[in-house]
């Protein structure tokens, strides 16, 4: 739902109201809301600091650290190939879904691109690694996005030939490409699986509870909610 170009509009106007139908409708209008309303100087400031913060950190960490970054990027490259086969192939979910699924093979290319170095001593004791190399890779991601959607916003601001309306719809086209191009929709999957998850096991939790200790948490907690509603009203309708 609103992944196509003409859909722009209305996912804009969905995010503004709350009644986006999707995950990738939520993240979209986010960036669309950002990057195409807020000022320029201001997402200007914010880049240069975080991109000082970042070569702050770059200049901090080991070696041994940044050797690891060659690898995302190798992965990085072959879901971008998945994702211009989302687009080419009339925005083909199949696609959008393999772009994802590709960063399982980070490990076994590890072992391609970085040596025996990956696994010396012994993985659990470069975990630490991992993890750093990881959020730096995500973080330097982040920064190349903003980086062209900066420079798109500044380019067709300042471009004499075109209308407003021209310039709006060419930006939030460049807003949705980048949206996938950069792992944006991708983390958003993540994150989505790990509150499904999350839930999955808090709710079967509660029913072993239930089960166990005769029904103690529908007792102590599902019935006095439930007895606040009064007679004819829905269950936590506002």
């Amino acid at each position: 739902a609103g992944s196509h170009e003409a859909d722009i509009a209305e996912v804009v106007s969905r995010g503004k109201k709350g009644t986006v139908r999707s995950l990738y409708e939520t993240g979209l209008s986010e960036e669309l809301n950002v990057w195409t309303e807020q000022h320029l100087l201001m997402l200007t400031i914010s880049f240069v600091v975080k991109l000082a913060a970042g070569c702050f950190v770059v200049v901090l960490l080991p070696a041994e650290i940044l050797d690891f970054l060659p690898v995302f990027v190798v992965i990085l490259s072959l879901s971008w190939v998945m994702v211009l086969g989302y687009f080419a192939a009339g925005l083909n979910n199949v696609f959008l879904v393999m772009s994802f699924l590709l960063w399982g093979a980070v490990v076994p290319l590890a072992h391609l691109i970085v040596g025996d170095r990956f696994g010396s001593p012994t993985p659990h004791t470069r975990l630490p690694e991992y993890v750093i190399s990881t959020t730096l890779f995500l973080y330097f991601l982040g920064l190349a996005k903003e980086f062209i959607l900066l420079l798109c916003r500044i380019t067709l601001k300042l471009c004499p030939c075109m209308s407003e309306q021209s310039a709006t719809s060419g930006m939030q086209e460049v807003i949705r490409a980048c949206f996938v191009y950069f792992f944006v929709q991708q983390i958003h999957m993540i994150e989505a699986y790990v509150v499904l998850c999350a839930n999955a096991l808090t709710a079967g939790m509660l029913a072993i509870v239930d089960q166990v200790f005769c029904n103690a948490h529908t007792w102590w907690l599902l019935n006095r909610e439930l007895a606040r509603t009064t007679h004819g009203d829905t269950y936590m309708k506002k």
